[in-house]
């Protein structure tokens, strides 16, 4: 394996842990927890792995000989940094718990649990990959972990491995299903734990217990890296907006923290559009109003965030969506009676065929968004929101906003665009000191976790925002964060998905600071990821986690 002089010395990084899993450790029990909402349905559901209580590890002044341990490990879903130091920290926890203690990597996501494909993680291997971004240790994958049938497949390679335990190091949905393997064993006293580690780079997977999830704090300092960048850029040339997608379907985590590292002249919050109802034209009159201003003080620049998931937040193109879905589901009469149109027909025709309300809005959108809606869809027959194009549909509405408002006299300025989409660039990123730290020490407190029979819990590590030696770790049950929703028509027990608060700590800071920024060019340039040097620049945590916590 070829490496660069940074990763040679990245790999002899020593990641910082609390001092609580170091050395001998003993388990605090504490309260007994219920669901955060829907507790008779969750508990009818989880009967074996329900009502658990927290969990906090302590230094003991004891040491105990405690059983080796066999342990399998999934990497679940989309890549996020520190995942390969989540595996680190469980290699390294296992063999102190015992030498003889041995991890199995599962290959290429749950679909290795189930077809049985897998490797033995040994210190060779684990050495080429601490510190180090992506997943290609083992690969990840988006097989979902739901059937009873999937179940005792895993199982059978389980007891063929002799495995006391897996974890399953995934986001939201991933440790849904890792806590609902984790009842199915315990039901049939399989005599294999489940464990879950919190990662998504999105950030919204998290509660009181979880104070982030990992893979957020570096993806966000990349992205912020390239904002600032741009900035620079647009407040040299001074002659383009810049409409910057990032990162974040279901919450706005990612474009909030971004805003609070740069300073942009225009952020879009997906969770305020819907809080205030905003229609697609308010939006873009809310962003040409800054557009204006600024180029009556002689700034025809500036940078907008704008969030991957604000469509669905707007409550009329979530209408407007919905209503395309069931006009054009997949085998139904409409469908066909489309696909048989001329091409020049058939927006159009969309607009005859959907309510007034839709109607008005679809035909606000430009051609090219409109037959996006249209034609890009999955395999159900529903639109792919996640492949709109969403700064180029605000860009061109806010163009177009702007050549009336010229026409009228009301706008003299001058208005190019350049666009950009940020996602991939940060997912596989070597991993900030913070989630290298964080990362470890989630993977040497699972396998506590483990070492202690525990099963249905997520690995926890809180208090980040002070000294790592300071951090407490523990685990909470899974079962704690859930509530039942709606997916594909029928309800199901999910982890509730964490949404920016617009009472929250961080946005109230965003929002009392947005105006200068939107008028005055206070761009910040935040710079790339330092690994060495001082702590106050290398270590920092998220601008939103200090925040929340008031650090």
């Amino acid at each position: 394996m070829n490496i660069s002089a940074l990763q040679k010395e990245r790999a002899k990084y020593q990641p910082k842990v609390p001092k609580s899993i170091v050395g001998s450790v003993k388990m605090i029990e504490g309260e007994n927890t219920q669901s955060v909402a829907d507790q008779d349905e969750i508990q009818k559901l989880f009967p074996n792995t329900y009502g658990l209580p927290l969990i906090r590890f302590e230094a003991a002044e004891e040491t105990k000989e405690r059983p080796a341990l066999n342990v399998g490990v999934i990497l679940s879903g989309g890549q996020a940094p520190g995942g390969h130091n989540v595996i680190s920290g469980i290699f390294d926890g296992i063999k102190n718990i015992n030498p003889e203690s041995r991890l199995f990597g599962f290959l290429g996501g749950p679909s290795g649990l189930i077809e049985h494909k897998y490797i033995e993680l040994t210190k060779e291997i684990i050495d080429e990959y601490r510190n180090t971004g992506g997943f290609d240790i083992i690969g990840s994958g988006r097989t979902k972990l739901e059937e009873e049938s999937q179940f005792d497949k895993g199982l059978e390679i389980a007891k063929d491995l002799a495995l006391n335990a897996l974890v399953v190091i995934g986001g939201d949905d991933s440790n849904t299903n890792a806590c609902v393997l984790a009842e199915y064993y315990a039901k049939i006293d399989a005599g294999v734990q489940v464990i879950g580690c919190p990662k998504t780079i999105d950030g919204d997977l998290k509660n009181e217990m979880i104070e982030t999830s990992f893979g957020f704090d570096t993806a966000t300092k990349v992205y912020s890296e390239l904002i600032g960048n741009i900035q620079r850029d647009a407040n040299s040339a001074k002659k383009y907006w810049h409409f910057i997608k990032l990162m974040g379907r279901s919450a706005s985590h990612i474009a909030l923290e971004c805003a609070l590292k740069t300073q942009p002249n225009i952020t879009l919050i997906s969770e305020e559009v819907a809080a205030k109802k905003q229609t697609l034209a308010e939006v873009v009159e809310y962003m040409a109003d800054i557009i204006i201003k600024r180029a009556e003080d002689g700034n025809n620049f500036g940078v907008a965030l704008i969030p991957e998931g604000l469509i669905e937040f707007i409550p009329e193109m979530k209408t407007l969506i919905s209503e395309l879905n069931d006009l054009l589901s997949e085998g139904s009469d409409f469908e066909k009676e489309f696909k048989h149109l001329k091409k020049s027909h058939r927006l159009a025709w969309i607009a005859e065929h959907i309510s007034e309300e839709s109607a008005k809005v679809f035909k606000s959108l430009p051609t090219g968004i409109a037959t996006q809606l249209t034609l890009d869809r999955d395999p159900h027959g529903n639109v792919q929101v996640s492949l709109i194009e969403t700064e180029k549909l605000l860009g061109e509405m806010v163009k177009s906003l702007l050549e009336e408002l010229k026409d009228k006299g009301k706008f003299s300025g001058k208005f190019g665009t350049q666009y950009h989409f940020f996602g991939y660039e940060g997912r596989c990123a070597a991993p900030s000191n913070y989630d290298a730290d964080y990362c470890y020490s989630l993977g040497f407190t699972a396998s506590g976790l483990i070492s202690e029979g525990k099963t249905g819990y997520m690995s926890s590590v809180r208090n980040t925002t002070a000294p790592a030696a300071e951090w407490i770790a523990g685990g909470v049950p899974i079962t704690m964060m859930m509530n039942m929703e709606k997916r594909h028509g029928h309800m199901k027990p999910v982890i509730q998905k964490a949404l920016v608060e617009l009472e929250g700590a961080p946005f109230k800071y965003f929002a009392s600071k947005r105006g200068e920024w939107a008028f005055n060019t206070q761009f910040v340039y935040p710079g790339p990821i330092q690994y060495f040097g001082p702590t106050e620049v290398c270590d920092p945590t998220t601008e939103t986690l200090k925040l929340e916590q008031q650090k």
